[in-house]
């Protein structure tokens, strides 16, 4: 039995701090999104949870990659970067925890509301972190959900 093939793949690299091109892949998928013609609640979930995972890479990370596969019935991404990995999954999860430095909260980002984005915009969410190492970001969401 063969996997299915997704009608879309996409693959961009993300640089960590660089603010300038932040949110650039989020914005490339809602156009792609809605020149498909998927409903407006669906993409916005999809960009929201993108975007908060994209702007954690460029926070937090030096590099990172984020692959999307659009299918028929969902959306897969996963983003994957180098960098410091999360100390505590459970404690980052909780809303308005973060760790993102001073300098980065007085630019606007860094709340501590990106990892709650995730899993509530999502219909599955797995985080595979390494402290030291990265951390690497599974999302799905399915086109015929409730969410």
């Amino acid at each position: 039995m063969t996997e299915e093939q997704p009608y879309i793949e996409i693959k961009r690299l993300i640089t960590g701090g660089d603010f300038a091109s932040a949110g650039g892949i989020s914005s490339e998928l809602k156009n792609i999104l809605q020149q498909a013609g998927l409903p407006p609640h669906f993409i916005r979930r999809v960009v929201i949870a993108t975007y908060e995972a994209e702007m954690n890479v460029v926070i937090h990370a030096y590099l990172g990659t984020c692959i999307t596969k659009i299918y028929s019935d969902r959306i897969h991404v996963v983003i994957e970067d180098e960098g410091p990995g999360i100390p505590n999954l459970d404690l980052a999860f909780q809303e308005g925890y973060s760790t993102a430095p001073a300098h980065i909260r007085e630019m606007g980002f860094g709340a501590g509301y990106g990892l709650s984005n995730m899993k509530r915009c999502s219909n599955d969410i797995h985080i595979d972190t390494r402290v030291g190492e990265g951390t690497k970001v599974s999302m799905t969401f399915l086109l015929d959900s409730s969410l």
